[in-house]
């Protein structure tokens, strides 16, 4: 199988080329404009190449000039995988052309920003579907093994009881997702593009981040289950903020000593950049009330990186995963009485759980805290963000071999951006 890269302007593309994957040519061919861009991408490539210990084997052939697109749209896919991962002001517009030549497509989130961008995508979706191509979007965080848990342990009723409808003011699942501009990675302080500071190009906090946390209560509450956008959803409520960044923070992570001129519409009279990055989204699916926050600032706390909370609340438990200083900054998983639950009958249903979910997970424990239960994890299954964009794509690429999706996924990824764009929407009417 054959790996197509277009237009790598996010490190995403360059992670999913981390680790080599059997049955891939190790000959990839790249179609991007010159550039910044480029040059970050293969430079990440080469490192990977290049490093001591399991070093990669990629060769790159790069597809260069004004005219890329065209070039990758006459080269056909066959077959093979398009990665797309960059500006997402052009995703609908790219992942169209790649399906249109023949490319079973991969694309970084989010595939759509706008309520414009998610009818496009619906329009993707039905090509893909008359062409017998698969269109996928990278959901790392149902990689993520407190998460896995959390779902695992949400499906023993003797434990979790039902899942709580909730409320608006109280709902039954929520998650929060802290990111930062400033951060780490491969071992390296990342360059962002300044484009990536642009909500017209990047897309607001409500559309981008949030696709994880949406995708992950539907992953969870409704499990292999399709959803209908159109009749089980419905947006309670939503609103945006902005991050404010300095010229100086605005320089340390793009190497530029000056706003662009698209930037300068968001410069304010104090000089700073607001993004509007964070955002929050109150929502019902199916009846059931979640709430998901996405926050950004600009670098995280020594010793700390990006952070994820959740709550699932049921019957019987609440499932909750933490990372915060009490937890060293690794996600943990908590279970604890729901209401007036018995603590002594929730004790004894989680011991005989136990044994299935170690059959899956060995190693697995429990150990109790004053408030409940934590899950204990062995660090091998902590194997780090970076590492779930391999899972992601080893996943795919056996979606690819089977010649076909779950059938849930495609309705599913619909209900998700119809969410966030719609939730979108109406912040932007308030």
């Amino acid at each position: 199988m054959k790996l197509t890269i277009l237009d790598p302007g996010h490190f995403h593309a360059a992670l999913l080329q981390k680790n080599m994957y059997p049955g891939v040519d190790a000959t990839v061919d790249v179609y991007a404009p010159p550039g910044p861009e480029l040059d970050d991408y293969l430079d990440r490539i080469e490192g990977y190449n290049t490093r001591a210990q399991d070093p990669t084997r990629w060769r790159v052939v790069a597809h260069t000039g004004a005219d890329f697109l065209e070039r990758f749209a006459a080269a056909r896919g066959g077959g093979g995988v398009a990665v797309i991962a960059g500006n997402n002001r052009r995703k609908t517009e790219y992942l169209t052309r790649a399906i249109s030549a023949g490319y079973h497509t991969l694309a970084d989130k989010p595939m759509a920003i706008d309520v414009a961008g998610f009818e496009a995508l619906g329009r993707a979706f039905d090509l893909a579907r008359e062409r017998g191509i698969l269109l996928y979007d990278i959901m790392t965080e149902r990689h993520e093994i407190t998460t896995i848990l959390q779902k695992t342990l949400s499906a023993i009723a003797p434990v979790f009881g039902e899942l709580r409808q909730g409320s608006v003011e109280d709902p039954a699942i929520i998650k929060e997702s802290v990111h930062h501009f400033s951060k780490q990675v491969s071992g390296a302080a990342i360059k962002r593009p300044a484009w990536f500071f642009d909500t017209a190009q990047q897309g607001e906090g409500l559309v981008d981040i949030t696709t994880h946390l949406v995708d992950l209560v539907q992953w969870e509450c409704f499990p292999g289950q399709a959803l209908d956008w159109r009749s089980d959803l419905r947006v309670a409520g939503a609103r945006r903020w902005p991050t404010a960044i300095t010229p100086a923070q605005f320089a340390q992570v793009t190497q530029l000593d000056a706003w662009p001129d698209f930037l300068r519409k968001d410069v304010q009279a104090d000089g700073n950049l607001h993004v509007y990055a964070n955002g929050e989204i109150d929502y019902a699916l199916k009846g059931v009330h979640a709430r998901v926050t996405v926050l950004w600032n600009f670098e995280a706390p020594p010793g700390a990186g990006d952070t994820h909370f959740s709550v699932m609340r049921g019957t019987r438990a609440n499932l909750v995963i933490r990372q915060g200083e009490a937890e060293s900054w690794q996600p943990a998983l908590f279970v604890e009485p729901a209401g007036n639950a018995d603590r002594a009958a929730l004790e004894r249903a989680l011991e005989q759980a136990l044994p299935g979910v170690q059959t899956a997970y060995p190693g697995v424990g429990l150990a109790r805290t004053d408030s409940g239960w934590r899950v204990t994890v062995p660090a091998a299954y902590h194997v780090g963000h970076e590492a779930h964009f391999e899972q992601v794509a080893a996943q795919f690429l056996g979606y690819v071999a089977a010649g076909a999706l779950p059938a849930w996924e495609v309705p599913n990824m619909l209900a998700k951006y119809a969410t966030t764009t719609q939730a979108l929407a109406l912040a932007l009417a308030q």
